[in-house]
């Protein structure tokens, strides 16, 4: 008896890996190109909406300005500076207090978040001091420190440091509230310190949390150097903006408003690629994947 066996050619799948790769890589450009047309669309709606309204007298540009105005104003500003200096120094005196504040916040908020996050007794001391200090308005703050420290640049790095602070310590202390507990106590019976263990469990479980608090935390650190400057300052662009207000500018607050978004999305920007290069030991959640 022969056994005869018949080997048939079996035809390689268009599914493959390969191809599978590329066709997600086409659908990842496909959303970003529609993403990116979807915001261009949205601009140009907004902005061409607004540039009709008032150019139709539907709107009145005195009080809500005037895209086209809004550019001219912008270039003025740039060329010709203001009453109290060019508009590149002021631009640098509200990003210089920004980042000294936003380091100093969120330096201290994280190190007061991972201190106050393992230790009950420290939690419960200090935490209503936390409380009352973060229920005050923001703008008393700002009078306190301006006050106290003249109308220099000091009153508004800590003003930025308060509101970074706030933001950065209560996502550092529930980070560490929610590291696993088996793990720490896994590292603790294989002889870690206390320094080790912050250092390679408890820091690194928690930066998901810190790092997420950090693009809200820069935002508001702007916000309270413009505050502050508000407030009383010698330059600046809460200077700028508080000064255009009151020539009855518009014009001049949405121009100098573009230049801080522009500022706040670079530093996004900046954050999001320093996000991505301390968390490339996690897997991307669903979420995330998906994203931009």
């Amino acid at each position: 008896m022969s056994t005869t066996s018949t080997a048939s050619a079996v035809p390689v799948a268009d599914g493959g890996p390969a191809s599978a790769a590329a066709a997600a890589k086409r659908a990842a450009r496909r959303r970003v190109a529609r993403v990116w047309a979807g915001r261009l669309g949205l601009a140009a709606v907004v902005i061409g909406g607004w540039q009709a309204f008032t150019t139709w007298g539907i709107v009145d540009p005195f009080f809500f300005g005037q895209p086209s105005g809004i550019w001219k104003r912008l270039i003025e500003l740039f060329q010709n500076g203001t009453e109290f200096g060019s508009f590149y120094a002021n631009i640098w005196t509200t990003i210089q207090e920004a980042l000294i504040g936003f380091a100093l916040g969120a330096g201290t908020g994280v190190v007061f978040g991972v201190a106050l996050g393992q230790s009950r007794y420290l939690s419960d001391v200090l935490g209503p001091y936390i409380k009352m200090v973060n229920a005050i308005p923001r703008i008393v703050l700002g009078s306190i420190f301006i006050v106290a420290f003249g109308i220099g640049v000091t009153p508004k790095i800590l003003l930025a440091a308060v509101l970074v602070f706030f933001i950065v310590f209560f996502n550092a202390f529930q980070g560490v509230r929610e590291v696993d507990r088996n793990i720490l106590a896994n590292a603790r019976v294989l002889g870690a310190s206390q320094l080790q263990i912050i250092r390679h469990v408890i820091v690194p479980s928690a930066l998901t949390w810190i790092i997420a608090s950090l693009h809200s935390a820069f935002g508001f650190a702007i916000v309270g150097a413009l505050v502050g400057e508000v407030l009383g300052a010698q330059s600046g662009l809460g200077l700028v903006i508080k000064t255009a207000q009151n020539n009855f500018d518009p014009n001049g607050v949405f121009a100098t408003m573009l230049v801080i978004a522009v500022i706040v999305l670079g530093a996004e920007w900046l954050i999001g690629k320093l996000e991505h290069r301390l968390l490339s030991w996690r897997p991307p959640a669903p979420s995330e994947a998906n994203s931009l």
